[in-house]
């Protein structure tokens, strides 16, 4: 049959990305606790167009994902991108995985459990220079105006904020980590189950240590700086402000990051991803 792709194209100007995104497969994960975690994820698959084509096959993306095994590691998805490459036969090829991660939290004076759902994601890139790859996370947390204690004379207008840290790294790196770094950063981290005497607790734990969004995106930079793991990294926090019309929000793109520019993380286990696999 007639290959409609390979035909000329009408406006012959290079894509930098085409493919397939919002496909759902289901997706292992190593988790620190349980050995291994089932989750759902939602998968984008892109690959770089020459001019001189129409199109890409789409089917063929779906081809490579079926072929996949889920079970998700710095292995995994070298094959799944070689794949694509090769079946499409392109000259860089992209990946991202997004997932929801969870993690039991107990509350910090009753010890009350319950589960906690973080966003992650995973990116990543191969082309004929090399493979790189990123892990990221979206952590809430809650933060206390500084501003606003110090010239209130009394209490003062705290709010949830969303740390988005996103690492490249050598050797193993736990999800968890990136988790403990953004909550230690800031007010107070926030929990799913709290009762009364946690709410105290929370309270008053996040307005004795009051920090801008500033402070935050700082602190959590300061911690991957010095985590003997990470390559690379970029962190970003925005305060959704309760007593603005608008969110607040600061960002550090630390030594050693490298963009893949494959769309942004908004949406672990542990994940063996290596900064660059030749």
């Amino acid at each position: 049959m007639r290959d409609v792709q390979r035909d000329p194209a009408e406006v012959p100007l290079p894509i930098d990305r085409v493919g397939v995104r919002h496909v759902a497969v289901p997706l292992r994960v190593r988790d620190r606790v349980r050995g291994v975690q089932h989750t759902v994820a939602q998968v984008e698959l892109g690959v770089e167009l020459p001019a001189h084509f129409k199109g890409t096959h789409m089917s063929r993306f779906l081809e490579a994902l079926a072929a996949a095994d889920f079970t998700l590691d710095a292995q995994t998805c070298r094959t799944l991108l070689g794949d694509v490459r090769a079946r499409l036969e392109a000259r860089r090829a992209f990946l991202c995985f997004r997932f929801p991660y969870f993690l039991e939290r107990q509350a910090p004076v009753t010890g009350s459990p319950a589960p906690m759902d973080y966003l992650c994601w995973l990116r990543g890139t191969l082309h004929e220079e090399g493979y790189h790859m990123t892990l990221g996370v979206e952590v809430p947390v809650m933060t206390v105006c500084p501003c606003s204690k110090a010239i209130s004379r009394e209490g003062a207008h705290s709010q949830r904020a969303l740390v988005q840290v996103e690492a490249q790294f050598t050797g193993m790196l736990w999800i968890e980590d990136l988790i403990a770094m953004a909550q230690e950063s800031a007010s107070s981290p926030v929990y799913p189950l709290l009762k009364r005497e946690d709410e105290k607790f929370v309270t008053e734990t996040a307005f004795a240590h009051p920090a801008f969004v500033e402070d935050v995106v700082r602190a959590v930079a300061q911690r991957l700086m010095t985590h003997p793991r990470v390559q690379g990294f970029r962190v970003e926090v925005e305060s959704l402000e309760s007593i603005h019309n608008h969110s607040a929000y600061a960002c550090i793109e630390g030594p050693g990051w490298q963009s893949l520019d494959f769309g942004r993380g908004t949406f672990g286990g542990t994940l063996w991803i290596p900064t660059s696999a030749r």
